[in-house]
């Protein structure tokens, strides 16, 4: 198995465990590459590092495929969400590309993820009007695929150990329709702001799996090198159970409103 017990009570306590080794690190290589020239970008060459943060959509490659593919990753999967109640999304969606720079980021407030449309708009691509619930429809679970190594200074993924705890509670609020992630930045994360801060570090290849529910925020880039990584959701062929379910992600919401 991926993860051991230690590991998935931890999970289900701080709402954070890292998988190191989730995929190879020649996988995690041939994607840096990849994001590197479509960016327009060298490795080689900082001086042309210019914007502290870029976005590009993951491109449908064999090495991005690979790397959700990770038979490692999807045992720790089956491990935290269930087996065969999960889906990986077809590609890793936004791919975040941090350079070194002394401008402060513009992105880096604290959030949680939305996870399906508003009603009364499905087609909605304002991602400010989607919405997340208690019972977090549509999504199992948020990753981190980190395609390149990430110290202390490479501007991790900053986040707040147990604070999936008190956003469950926070959204339990709005019962079944949930929230819009406008709304949910105007009510604030003060909820969170007693957790401890723990950084997403790690070498390529690691992956590290959030609860849904898990406030997280970007960084400035106070290092030398390129940091990129991808943040997809995890979606669910079924809904989670929040009265009966037995996977971690639901224990971890059924011990908040407890």
């Amino acid at each position: 198995m991926s993860l051991s017990s230690d590991q998935i009570e931890s999970f289900v306590e701080t709402g954070a465990v890292k998988l190191e080794n989730a995929f190879a690190r020649e996988t995690a290589e041939a994607c840096s590459n990849i994001i590197f020239r479509a960016l327009g970008l060298s490795p080689d060459a900082p001086d042309q590092w210019k914007e502290p943060v870029l976005r590009i959509t993951a491109p449908p490659l064999p090495p991005f495929r690979e790397a959700a593919a990770s038979p490692r990753l999807a045992a720790a999967l089956d491990q935290l969400v269930g087996a065969g109640r999960w889906t990986m999304p077809g590609a890793l969606g936004a791919i975040v590309a941090r350079f070194p720079s002394t401008q402060k980021p513009w992105d880096d407030g604290w959030h949680i993820d939305a996870s399906f449309p508003p009603p009364d708009d499905p087609q909605s691509q304002d991602y400010f009007q989607w919405r997340v619930n208690f019972h977090s429809r549509d999504r199992s679970m948020l990753m981190l695929f980190l395609f390149t190594d990430c110290g202390p200074d490479d501007a991790p993924t900053r986040v707040r150990l147990r604070s999936h705890l008190p956003m469950a509670r926070q959204l339990a609020a709005h019962g079944e329709a949930g929230v819009s992630l406008a709304n949910l930045a105007k009510e604030g994360f003060a909820s969170s702001d007693h957790c401890e801060v723990s950084l997403a570090t790690g070498e390529a290849g690691t992956v590290w799996l959030l609860h849904p529910f898990t406030v997280h925020a970007a960084q400035a880039h106070n290092g030398t090198r390129a940091r990129f990584i991808a943040q997809p959701g995890l979606g669910q062929r079924e809904p989670f159970n929040i009265e009966h379910g037995t996977s971690p992600v639901e224990r971890a919401i059924q011990l908040a409103l407890a």
